[in-house]
């Protein structure tokens, strides 16, 4: 069976021949992958969120299905809908989007909070319910929805249960000059995604899922995790702490972290490494805290301050 630096390696860099210098995103969405959870990416327009999702959907061999979420857009617009056939005189179900390996959700904050709700079954329990009838998500399943950070004119906040149902929230960001350059020679004469190949499939990503369990984590690293997690609840500018789902992506997040490194055990690096992108989006300030500008980046960077970190692990 491939191991799950190289199964990581080998994705990383065949979608890196599309998204440019962005690695580390590239390899934050993997880290989500490999750990069965969703993926909310804030950033502005054209620096390659699209292609990021479509990028890791080539490079598995996965079905790939896009949804520009608009104030129109309806639940059974994402989900499906159950259809009469007049033939048969009975009713038919046929599948929305959401019946997808790797589902776009482009602009979710557009969408009226009914139809980001219609996300919530799926995101949560793989499935999704219609008429009273369960259907069963393929797996792997991933749901990447973006936003827009800077214009919030005819847009809906993500309630703080959906934002809870994200496993990590990244930012892409511009390019650095070098990179930029690189981008505009690459696509002198067609995109770079036309030419991407499969290099691994989908029963590899399950069995690599599968094995990220394995990953041990030492008692003192554990409660360093749940000291962050504890700390968001306690803190002075914070109205609402991360949740225990917050813990467990901590904790999920740094075995797969620790897998992709090759360990078979984690340490308190992988830990600080990731609980900006597990946590930040779960805490929610308080008013006067963010007329100060307190951001919850600078929560969490304040409690890895005050917390003892773990000697050694392993």
């Amino acid at each position: 069976m491939i191991s799950v630096r190289d199964f990581t390696e080998k994705i990383v860099s065949n979608v890196e021949k599309v998204i440019v210098g962005k690695r580390d995103a590239i390899e934050l969405a993997m880290l989500a992958l490999l750990c069965e959870g969703h993926i909310l990416i804030e950033d502005v327009p054209g620096v390659g969120k699209t292609m990021l999702a479509r990028s890791l959907a080539i490079s598995l061999g996965c079905v790939f299905k896009r949804v520009q979420f608009t104030p129109d857009l309806l639940p059974n617009d994402v989900t499906g809908v159950s259809v009469y056939n007049q033939r048969t005189t009975d009713f038919e179900f046929r599948p929305g989007p959401a019946f997808s390996n790797i589902l776009l959700a482009d602009e979710i904050n557009r969408a009226t909070p009914r139809t980001q709700s219609s996300l919530l079954e799926c995101m949560g329990e793989r499935q999704i319910t219609v008429d009273g009838v369960t259907h069963l998500l393929p797996g792997p399943f991933l749901v990447m929805a973006t936003q827009n950070p800077i214009e919030f004119e005819g847009t809906f906040p993500l309630p703080e249960a959906q934002l809870d149902r994200f496993l990590i929230r990244l930012s892409i960001g511009y390019p650095h000059l070098d990179d930029e350059r690189a981008i505009l020679l690459s696509q002198r004469s067609s995109h770079p995604i036309h030419s991407l190949k499969q290099v691994a499939d989908a029963q590899s990503l399950i069995e690599c899922q599968d094995s990220i369990h394995q990953v041990h984590v030492e008692q003192s690293v554990m409660d360093y995790m749940l000291g962050l997690a504890r700390g968001t609840r306690q803190h002075s500018d914070v109205l609402l702490g991360s949740s225990p789902r917050g813990s467990l992506a901590l904790y999920r997040l740094s075995q797969a972290l620790a897998a992709v490194r090759g360990r078979q055990f984690v340490i308190p690096d992988d830990v600080k490494h990731l609980a900006y992108c597990a946590l930040s989006h779960r805490i929610l300030l308080k008013p006067e805290s963010q007329l100060r500008g307190t951001r919850p980046e600078d929560v969490i960077e304040s409690l890895m301050a005050s917390l003892t970190v773990p000697i050694s692990a392993g």
